[in-house]
C-alpha cells in the first residue's frame, strides 16, 4: 500500500496567518483577493488575462456574455461571504461512489471569523451549541485545536429568492479561539443532502487538522 501524499500549501510558512489546516483531496481553494480585486489594479489586469483564454474560446457571443454574467455572480457571492467574515473559500468537486447514477457531488467550503464575548473557550462553544435554534445533530467536543460545536441544518429558499429550489445542507463547525474573543466557523455546503453522514465525515476529518499555532514550528 503506497503511502499518499501530502503537499504543503505555501501559507503554512504564512506569519500572518491566524490558523493551519488541511483540506482532504477534492477541494480546490478559491484565491479570493484575485477574484474580488478593485478595477484598474495589478490583480484585475491578471484576472483579465486569466479569462482571456477562455472568453476566446467562447463559440459565439451568446456564451460568451453567459460567460461574463456567471462570473460577475459568482464575484458578487463571494463578495458577500467576505462581508460576513469568510476568508477561505473552497470548491469541492468528488464522485458519488454510493449511487452511480449520479457523476460528481459539489460542495462549498467556507471559513469565517465571529467575534463573541470573552469568555473561557469550552464556555463560548458550550453556548453555541445550546443556542443553535432549528439546527440538527448538535454536539460538543474537544478536537486537538481544543473544544468545538458541531450542528447542521437544512435551508430551503422561498420561490421570491430567484435561487435555485434544491434543499442546502449546511454542516458547521464553531471552533473558539485561544485568545478567547472570537471564534472560527467552518462551514461545508452542499445540495446533496442525502449524503450528509458522508459529508459530516468530511468536515469532521478537516476540523481534526486544524491548530491554531503553527505545527511546522511547533514540531521543531
Amino acid at each position: 500500500m503506497n503511502t499518499p501524499r501530502i503537499m504543503m500549501h505555501d501559507s503554512v510558512n504564512d506569519e500572518q496567518a491566524e490558523l493551519w489546516f488541511a483540506e482532504p483531496s477534492g477541494f480546490m481553494s478559491l484565491p479570493l483577493e484575485s477574484l474580488l480585486t478593485a478595477p484598474g489594479s495589478a490583480d484585475a489586469e491578471v484576472m483579465r488575462e486569466t479569462v482571456a483564454p477562455l472568453l476566446d474560446a467562447a463559440p459565439n457571443e451568446v456564451v460568451r456574455q453567459r460567460f461574463v454574467a456567471q462570473l460577475a455572480l459568482g464575484q458578487q457571492m463571494l463578495g458577500a461571504l467576505c462581508g460576513f467574515g469568510t476568508v477561505h473559500c473552497s470548491v469541492g468537486l468528488h464522485r458519488d461512489d454510493i449511487d452511480p447514477t449520479n457523476a460528481h457531488l459539489l460542495s462549498l467550503f467556507t471559513i469565517s471569523w465571529r467575534d463573541t464575548k470573552v469568555a473561557p473557550r469550552g464556555v463560548t462553544a458550550a453556548r453555541v451549541a445550546t443556542s443553535a435554534n432549528g439546527h440538527t445533530h448538535v454536539a460538543f467536543e474537544e478536537f486537538p485545536c481544543g473544544p468545538a460545536a458541531l450542528s447542521e441544518a437544512t435551508l430551503r429558499y422561498v420561490a421570491e429568492s430567484g435561487i435555485p429550489q434544491l434543499p442546502l445542507l449546511q454542516i458547521h463547525a464553531h471552533l473558539p479561539h485561544p485568545d478567547c474573543k472570537r471564534l472560527a466557523v467552518f462551514t461545508l455546503s452542499t445540495t446533496a443532502v442525502a449524503r450528509r453522514e458522508e459529508y459530516r465525515a468530511v468536515l469532521r476529518q478537516i476540523v481534526e487538522t486544524v491548530r491554531f499555532e503553527n505545527p511546522l514550528r511547533a514540531e521543531a
